[in-house]
């Protein structure tokens, strides 16, 4: 017992928690400042940074953003292209996965190896014709044109096919002896033991897309259809002599995402210690 104490208040242990402290405080700061920056009326004297921190408190700020800019429209848009998004791009890296993990026909690993080459190609290399096909189809500034093209990534795909090849092939093996077609395999065995590589597949393309400025910036054309990282952007450029009002509306767009994050943060972080990915 005297062995566990003295390890735990150790030297290195002791240095390591403080260097945990200190990043944590440092990364947390800017959030907790925009918190209160935001809380604070414009007409507000600061003479030093202190004050930022100071009362008297007000959320007319977050009134104003609500009522006399797009934000919330830009946050629902965000929300919407995300969700869809990822519930459309496990549905397909999913079907696409099983075939390639669990299936056998000619040219299987060609077609791996082709998905492979896929982590090769930066994504703004392929802008310029992703662009003209969507605007070959009527997709700029829609929805469709927004969702469709993230929805079959390579790195989704790759992650699930790993994940179906560790699945015992005696699970498949016995459930076709039974007379188990494919789709019954894949529905009521695949699927269920696979919960874990599935949420993390879920938080990471929304994480994605979520952060994508690239494509959204080019293909909405019209404010109604801007996300919240194209439109914070032009809107704080309005206020540009001003303090208060841009911290508040980036603060508004984010608590919602935070939120999010706090729901969700051990199977964030199992998803990305998991995938080995820093986002």
């Amino acid at each position: 017992m005297m062995s566990m104490i003295s390890r735990k208040y150790s030297p290195g242990n002791i240095v390591l928690t403080f260097l945990s402290i200190t990043i944590a405080a440092i990364f947390l700061f800017p959030l907790a400042f925009g918190l209160f920056a935001s809380l604070k009326a414009e007409s507000a004297s600061f003479r030093n940074i202190a004050d930022w921190f100071k009362p008297p408190y007000t959320l007319a700020n977050y009134v104003y953003i609500i009522g006399n800019s797009r934000v919330p429209m830009w946050t629902f848009n965000s929300f919407l292209i995300s969700i869809i998004s990822t519930v459309l791009g496990l549905t397909v890296s999913a079907l696409a996965a099983y075939p390639l993990a669990k299936m056998e026909f000619r040219g299987k690993r060609s077609l791996f190896f082709y998905f492979l080459l896929g982590l090769m190609v930066p994504g703004e290399a392929t802008i310029v014709p992703l662009f003209i096909t969507a605007n070959g189809l009527y997709m700029i500034d829609t929805y469709a044109g927004m969702i469709f093209p993230g929805i079959a990534g390579s790195m989704g795909l790759i992650i699930m096919v790993s994940f179906f090849k560790s699945i015992p092939r005696e699970l498949i093996d016995a459930a076709q002896i039974d007379g188990a077609k494919h789709p019954v395999i894949f529905s009521r065995i695949v699927l269920p033991l696979s919960r874990t590589v599935l949420v993390t597949n879920c938080i990471l393309a929304f994480i994605g897309c979520w952060n994508s400025y690239l494509w959204p910036l080019l293909c909405a054309m019209s404010e109604r259809m801007f996300t919240l990282p194209v439109g914070l952007p032009t809107f704080e450029l309005t206020y540009a002599s001003d303090r208060v009002i841009p911290i508040t509306s980036n603060m508004a767009a984010s608590i919602p995402a935070i939120i999010v994050f706090l729901i969700f943060e051990q199977q964030i972080t199992q998803g990305i210690a998991m995938t080995g990915i820093k986002e």
